[in-house]
């Protein structure tokens, strides 16, 4: 049942006047649930809490954060019914995509819960003192700590992965970090609904109660008095350039400035070899164009330019790309003002100069983004700068180039990308390998013969990039290594056995990777130092 309320710790609460709605993009109508802004009065307490709770946090064994995360999943279950319904009313978003992003978060979950148990995180390392030395060497032991309370924006784009009990939220969690949420004012009954799951496994799992609190507010003012609170330690965003960097400016210019850990889209180029176009254009044309237009475009993936060697071959393939990016269903997209956005930059792309646009037709009732392709060549393209930006929604630019030297000077005058991928056969891949050396520079993942929608959550996941694409390229938003975002070394020098915590103790059994034969395997071993 929704209230409209925020969560204050565990305590529902509604102190403001200011009121807002969310919106279904299909009925485009407003929903009937009303919320209340958050007001300074409650994000104090919030933040209040979550120190209070940290302290907490930081005294109790690290395991029992995994006991908290598994009863978040077991919460998520029973409400699933309720949150997916409320999911499709406020995105437009279908219910299979609704359902494939509620196995997502629960997989993430689970994912740190078992990286939690293991214990490795905490990069546990113990180096004996020698008194007898010369000079005498001190024992130092080193391990990993939580930051302090984090604060999460939900993200528009993705109600369930992204939001409430998203990556940022579950890494910060099991990194011993308090969250406060600021939700998401398009989807703020999604994330109240989920909200209530995670309160509900807080209390089950007796953890402490500023541990997490959910804040409404649509006004920039919530996220603003967050930022600039004294008790916050970290940031995690995702969403728009202009949004993250207003974080980011805005948390450097604290009296304790702290990280913002933005990601904040790309345009993830794809080159596109002749090999390619002359064996499996038809594939291509379909896996690229379905791609771009997958739920209205609505990723930061989604490919935004693709670089084409221009041949015989490749003019028809850009035609048939076109009629099949044009021939797909238009769907809502999430909200009529993130439509009015993409209209805007669909307007300023076609009016750069030698720019061909073609576009679907669409019905504005249902707030749906029309299907778009624009295709230039090389010259016009680098002397546009509005060509080299992120349109965010089902649009794509073809870029014909004529050489190789082309295909570089395009991707020199893009900035920093989630992705960049390359599509072209062996042959070519090892012909052209100054593709290689410059899109690692570029880039956080490199893509071979593949498309960069959808982000697989593990250990060897890394979803960042040189900024713009994120703050800070050495961080990613999903898989394990999300937890280091939120911690920080703590090293105790010569300290009394009593006193140490358990994992630094001597003949503490430790969690250690080893590689043999060229496997990774965990191992126990019972450290004698």
């Amino acid at each position: 049942m929704l209230t409209g309320e925020s969560f204050v710790g565990y305590t529902r609460s509604a102190k403001g006047s200011s009121v807002f709605q969310t919106f279904n993009p299909v009925q485009n109508d407003f929903l009937p649930s009303h919320f209340i802004e958050a007001t300074d009065e409650e994000i104090d307490e919030a933040c209040i809490l979550a120190q209070e709770a940290f302290l907490i946090l930081s005294q109790q064994p690290f395991r029992n954060r995994a006991i908290f995360l598994r009863k978040i999943i077991l919460e998520m279950n029973v409400a699933k019914v309720h949150i997916l319904e409320c999911y499709c009313l406020e995105s437009g978003l279908s219910k299979d995509r609704a359902a494939i992003e509620f196995q997502r978060t629960i997989n993430q979950i689970e994912l740190f819960t078992d990286y939690i148990e293991k214990g490795t995180f905490l990069e546990a390392s113990i180096d004996t003192g020698d008194l007898n030395r010369i000079p005498p060497k001190p024992d130092l032991r080193k391990k990993m700590v939580g930051i302090g309370p984090v604060l999460v924006f939900g993200a528009s784009n993705f109600p369930l992965a992204y939001s409430t009990v998203g990556g940022d939220t579950i890494s910060a969690f099991a990194a011993g970090c308090p969250v406060i949420v600021k939700s998401h004012p398009m989807h703020a009954g999604t994330g109240e609904l989920v909200a209530q799951c995670v309160v509900r496994a807080a209390k089950s799992a007796d953890m402490p109660e500023g541990i997490f609190s959910n804040l409404n507010g649509k006004s920039f003012n919530v996220g603003q008095k967050l930022v600039l609170h004294p008790m916050i330690k970290a940031v995690g965003f995702t969403g728009s350039h202009a949004g993250g960097r207003a974080l980011f400016d805005l948390a450097s210019k604290r009296k304790e400035p702290i990280p913002v850990f933005a990601e904040m889209g790309s345009v993830n180029p794809i080159i596109i070899l002749p090999d390619a176009i002359l064996f499996d254009r038809k594939k291509w044309v379909e896996r690229i164009a379905l791609s771009v237009t997958n739920d209205a475009g609505q990723f930061c993936t989604k490919p935004g330019i693709l670089f084409v060697l221009k041949t015989d071959e490749s003019r028809i393939f850009v035609e048939e790309l076109k009629q099949e990016i044009v021939r797909k269903s238009s769907v809502s997209m999430l909200h009529p003002d993130i439509l009015n956005r993409y209209t805007k930059r669909l307007d300023e792309v076609s009016n750069c100069l030698g720019i061909a646009q073609e576009i679907a037709p669409s019905n504005d009732d249902q707030n749906e983004g029309p299907n778009a392709v624009s295709v230039c060549g090389i010259a016009d393209f680098l002397n546009a700068e509005a060509l080299h930006e992120e349109v965010f929604g089902p649009h794509t630019i073809v870029v014909e180039c004529n050489s190789q030297q082309d295909v570089l000077a395009g991707l020199d005058k893009l900035g920093g990308q989630l992705t960049c991928t390359l599509i072209g056969s062996e042959k070519e891949f090892l012909i052209q390998n100054e593709f290689i050396s410059v899109i690692q520079q570029k880039a956080g993942r490199l893509i071979f013969n593949g498309v960069p929608t959808g982000v697989e959550v593990n250990a060897s996941s890394h979803h960042g990039g040189p900024y713009p694409a994120t703050t800070d390229s050495r961080f990613t938003a999903v898989g394990v290594d999300a937890i280091k975002r939120f911690c920080r070394p703590v090293v105790f020098q010569n300290c009394p056995n009593e006193l140490l915590p358990d994992e630094l103790k001597n003949k503490n059994v430790f969690k250690i990777i080893r590689r043999i034969n060229g496997i990774f395997k965990i191992e126990d071993i019972n450290d004698e130092r």
